[in-house]
């Protein structure tokens, strides 16, 4: 009983902060500075999801069905959740919970509970195809989840869309064995039946997820056992598990276009983004590809110029979580221009493409602390100095740091 009284009055204390700060925030895009009982990060989530969510909206948008059978046929958490169904079945059911697994855009692809949680669940479109992400349904333990790769447990009025304020939700994400997000697995319940021990329950799950994972990688040749890594955002180098490839620069410069481009290129359209309009040979062009290929031991089709091996690289890493809104972990990976010495023409567009495109998410960011990041890498662009000092409450000390910087690019 008594833990039944504490649930409600931390559900009151949650309500009266959503109550008196979701329509400030709305207004003004001002922080909850004196909410003492909001956590930073549901603060922070609240400011990001306003900009694109109706916290009075009652269900999560939904993908078409097709497609979200299309995408659990062919996705890699299939086999081991369904190696785990009696397990997470009965979980879900003997606890009154309901399980959802979605994939790493937030989608949910797989549910199962007892009949009343999920029927409770799907008035809010907690099912599969129903769409889960920051800028879709705002904060949740999902969203929260995949934006920062951690488990997140988000309680009642936490959540933005007060339709959730009945809720809590417990989330971890599952990683695949190269370390990208595949997606995350949530337990989800009424906020009269939080139990710490519930977190504990998800990441015991993930864990056993993630272990099928590792027994279950495609079958590769005995030199390529390890995906290729690509550093090529300041910086220019290229790994397979704990040994630099010894590639040339134009190769590097093939191998971050092949990635940074999976559909591939024909052959005079990669020679042209390489060398433009220097007259090159063939046979130097066909030189470089036959190199790059050998060093990767295959991994690059013939007729179209495409890669056929995994290549894991910080630029596309960088698209996108940009792609999917997530601006915070966009800005840590982004430590640099794109292979900062190249001069061929087609890293030369990516790069602007990716300088543009990181500046423009800082300033659509309501969160001082991204401009203030992204500041200290562009000391000369006052635009983002003014957005931080605009962010910026009149009492906080980081004022001085901005406004010494648009000082400086402003004299400049």
């Amino acid at each position: 009983m008594s833990q039944r009284s504490d649930l409600a009055r931390r559900r009151a204390t949650l309500e009266s902060e959503w109550s008196r700060w979701v329509p400030r925030l709305r207004a003004a895009g001002a922080g909850p500075n004196g909410a003492d009982a909001l956590r930073h990060e549901v603060a922070e989530s609240w400011m990001r999801s306003l900009t694109s969510v109706d916290p009075g909206r009652d269900s999560a948008p939904v993908t078409d069905g097709g497609t979200v059978h299309q995408r659990w046929t062919a996705s890699p958490l299939r086999r081991p959740v369904d190696d785990l169904a009696g397990e997470l079945h009965s979980i879900a059911e003997d606890a009154g919970f309901v399980t959802a697994l979605t994939d790493e855009s937030g989608t949910i692809l797989w549910t199962c509970g007892g009949t009343t949680m999920r029927r409770r669940a799907e008035r809010v479109n907690f099912a599969p195809g129903g769409r889960w992400d920051e800028q879709a349904m705002g904060t949740n333990a999902l969203s929260l989840a995949l934006r920062t790769g951690r488990p997140h447990t988000v309680f009642s009025a936490e959540h933005l869309v007060s339709a959730l304020h009945g809720w809590v939700c417990y989330c971890a994400p599952i990683h695949a064995p190269d370390g990208e997000v595949l997606g995350v697995l949530d337990l989800s319940t009424t906020w009269d039946r939080s139990h710490p021990l519930a977190m504990s329950t998800v990441r015991s799950l993930v864990s056993a997820i993630e272990a099928r994972l590792g027994t279950q990688l495609p079958r590769r040749a005995p030199d390529t056992e390890s995906r290729v890594r690509v550093h090529c955002l300041g910086a220019e180098r290229a790994e397979r598990g704990d040994r630099t490839l010894s590639l040339r620069p134009r190769q590097l410069e093939i191998l971050t276009l092949l990635a940074l481009e999976p559909d591939g290129f024909s052959p005079p359209r990669l020679r042209e983004a390489l060398y433009g309009d220097r007259p090159v040979t063939a046979s130097t062009f066909k030189a470089e590809i036959s190199h790059l290929r050998r060093a990767l031991g295959g991994g690059i089709a013939t007729r179209r110029y495409a890669l056929t091996t995994p290549v894991s690289c910080d630029a596309a890493h960088v698209l996108r979580a940009l792609h999917r809104g997530d601006t915070e972990t966009a800005l840590r990976l982004y430590r640099g221009p794109l292979l900062p010495r190249s001069e061929a023409p087609g890293i030369e567009e990516w790069r602007t493409h990716l300088e543009v495109a990181v500046r423009e998410a800082v300033l659509a960011s309501a969160l001082p602390e991204h401009a203030l990041r992204y500041g200290a890498r562009a000391p000369y662009d006052a635009q983002v100095h003014e957005h931080a000092l605009r962010l910026l409450g009149p009492g906080d000390p980081r004022r001085a740091i901005a406004a010494g910087r648009l000082s400086t690019a402003l004299r400049d």
